[in-house]
């Protein structure tokens, strides 16, 4: 059994597999995901598990250099914008680098979701709360 924080083994493999610049996208409940790019399904119910928890999960294992989220999340959620600032924050402070914040509007973020290596769906119900998280090194 694992003793890190990520406990799902299609999510820990797909982060395993990431070399410099890839991305994973974890996103909400109702995010379109473009044929082809492999999804992970955690959703169980409306909010389980949310962005959030699944963030904080894969990031455990991941050294991030950039994150990318709609300007819609910024725009109409400043709350969740805030705790997902706050736990860039706190990332950024576990990992000893700045990590950059990119945001375009919803409809360019779903075409760079194209890009990604896979998508996690969570059970998040709060409209543009999606994060493209892109893979940096640690030397």
């Amino acid at each position: 059994m694992k003793k890190t924080t990520l406990l799902n083994a299609p999510i820990s493999n797909v982060v395993a597999q990431l070399g410099h610049g890839n991305s994973i996208c974890i996103g909400d409940a109702g995010l379109p995901v473009p044929a082809g790019l492999e999804k992970i399904d955690l959703a169980v119910s409306a909010g389980v598990p949310g962005l959030l928890d699944v963030f904080y999960a894969i990031t455990d294992e991941m050294f991030v250099e950039r994150i990318l989220v709609a300007q819609e999340l910024q725009d109409q959620q400043p709350q969740l914008m805030a705790k997902v600032l706050e736990n860039i924050s706190l990332l950024e402070a576990s990992q000893s680098n700045t990590i950059v914040i990119d945001t375009l509007a919803h409809e360019h973020f779903k075409l760079a979701m194209k890009h990604c290596n896979a998508m996690v769906r969570t059970g998040e119900c709060t409209p543009f709360a999606n994060i493209i998280v892109y893979a940096g090194v640690n030397f």
